[in-house]
């Protein structure tokens, strides 16, 4: 088909016009019957949003994407293109796209009555058929379906009256594609209202022309639910022409918000074969967005974007990296003292309510830090709870000890690995621990494991923990309060 060039040969190939929602929906009802995925690369909305979002192109309708930030609403919107047909024709030099078997522009239909069955024919790809533009409150109508353009008026010597001195707008120019407008609320109420007809029944009306343009398109919008209250509103009667109205959500499980940060991560193969990341150390930076999404620090209107997993992943291999780089070695691995270089991607991330501004933005950070284990530690150890009987019974009685007699110990940022190990290995009490309550734990994260253990108790109170220039101090409980005293 693409080596078509003239309406002729277009005609006596048997080409059949398809609006843009059929076409969506003929290769969506061709995809599901194949049993191939249908918006790959999109995790953990396979039997809520997916679904919802099918039933709405298979319906035809213009769709809402409605959530929070950082929920993959615009990836959904860009996955759709997959479903268009790879190349589509327009008449060449059409501005907007003209379907060369009905034709809507005066250009288009001008130049068809001139040549015939030679107007020429052009191809383009379904890449170029997305068309996006982020809501913000300085856009206008001009900028959206159009206006009078005085240049080509005076270059064409042609009078205010005559309909060819219109400038179309990004949405005619986007004419049989996708069009995406993102966070729809803030665009002003009377630029949504530009919108009715269009959506309805695909007048556009410019300076006082009333061009009738049956356009072709598939809209997707993307709203924040705060929106409605923080910056503006959908009008009502454009959210009733709008057909289907989806909810997004976050992950709802460690595993899935594991596999989107690794899938969207930005690292390097060197990066990936110069850092190990031990798999608690990955469970703990995804349960930290867990944590903040329920923080009373934080505003959970707002939500909590999963770029901040992603971004602290990043930041996590960087720490371990920039660590191996100044002490010379080839390969290293993450652990836990780490997680102080992911706190400048947490506090950009997150929006504090009034208790979390008091705290500070990098001190909330260490908490929910300190939440993610405080939250994991029963899964890999025996519970604390707040008050025992007998403190001798305790299984971390043997390390409590070890603390109290040695005055505890420091673990250094910059010690090298070999360093670290020795740290850890002179807590003798730590290796038993593992033997007795997790000696199946792989051994390469043993060691990470030992510290998770000290940071666990630091957390259910049982030892103390100090940030110091150089590294983390952990001392008993007692004797810090006394040497505080």
């Amino acid at each position: 088909m693409k080596e078509i060039k003239i309406l002729g040969e277009l005609k006596l190939s048997g080409y059949l016009s398809k609006s843009i929602k059929d076409e969506l929906r003929d290769n969506l009802r061709a995809k599901i019957k194949s049993g191939k995925p249908v918006f790959e690369g999109v995790h953990g909305f396979e039997n809520t949003v997916i679904p919802e979002l099918e039933r709405a192109i298979l319906s035809r309708h213009n769709i809402n994407l409605l959530g929070l930030r950082g929920q993959a609403k615009t990836r959904l919107a860009r996955k759709m293109i997959e479903l268009l047909d790879e190349y589509m024709p327009i008449i060449a030099g059409s501005e907007i796209n003209d379907d060369p078997m009905q034709p809507i522009s005066r250009f288009a239909k001008d130049l068809i009555l001139e040549k015939g069955d030679a107007t020429p024919i052009q191809w383009i790809h379904r890449s170029e058929r997305f068309f996006e533009k982020l809501a913000t409150p300085d856009v206008t109508v001009a900028d959206l379906i159009g206006d009078v353009d005085p240049i080509k008026a005076a270059n064409l010597k042609l009078s205010y009256a005559d309909d060819r001195v219109i400038h179309f707008g990004m949405i005619p120019r986007a004419n049989r594609c996708i069009f995406v407008i993102n966070e729809l609320p803030d665009l002003q109420a009377r630029i949504q209202v530009a919108l009715f007809n269009i959506l309805q029944e695909g007048d556009i009306q410019i300076r006082g022309f009333k061009v009738r343009m049956p356009l072709d398109m598939q809209f997707v919008f993307t709203a924040n639910p705060e929106d409605y209250t923080n910056r503006g509103s959908i009008v009502t009667p454009l959210k009733d022409r709008i057909g289907s109205q989806i909810l997004t959500h976050y992950p709802e499980s460690i595993a899935v918000a594991r596999t989107i940060t690794h899938q969207e991560a930005k690292l390097d193969k060197s990066q990936m074969d110069a850092v190990y990341v031990p798999s608690l150390a990955k469970d703990l930076l995804e349960q930290i967005s867990f944590e903040a999404r329920e923080s009373e620090f934080i505003d959970a209107k707002s939500g909590v974007s999963a770029r901040m997993s992603i971004t602290a992943y990043e930041n996590l291999l960087s720490t371990a990296e920039r660590r191996g780089l100044l002490s010379g070695a080839e390969t290293t691995t993450v652990r836990l003292s780490d997680f102080i270089g992911v706190i400048p991607a947490i506090t950009g991330k997150v929006e504090l309510v009034y208790e979390g501004e008091q705290e500070g933005a990098a001190v909330v950070a260490q908490h929910l830090i300190g939440d993610a284990i405080h939250t994991f530690f029963p899964a890999f150890f025996p519970k604390i709870e707040k008050l025992e009987r007998d403190a001798n019974s305790s299984p971390y009685a043997n390390l409590l000890e070890w603390f109290f007699a040695e005055t505890g110990f420091e673990l250094l940022d910059d010690a090298t690995d070999e360093e670290y190990r020795n740290q850890l290995d002179a807590v003798k009490p730590l290796e038993e621990l593992i033997q007795k309550y997790q000696p199946n734990f792989p051994e390469e994260d043993k060691y990470f494991l030992k510290e998770f253990l000290l940071w666990g108790l630091v957390e259910y109170d049982k030892l103390s923990k100090d940030r110091v220039a150089v590294g983390y101090q952990f001392k008993d409980l007692y004797s810090n309060y006394i040497n505080k005293l």
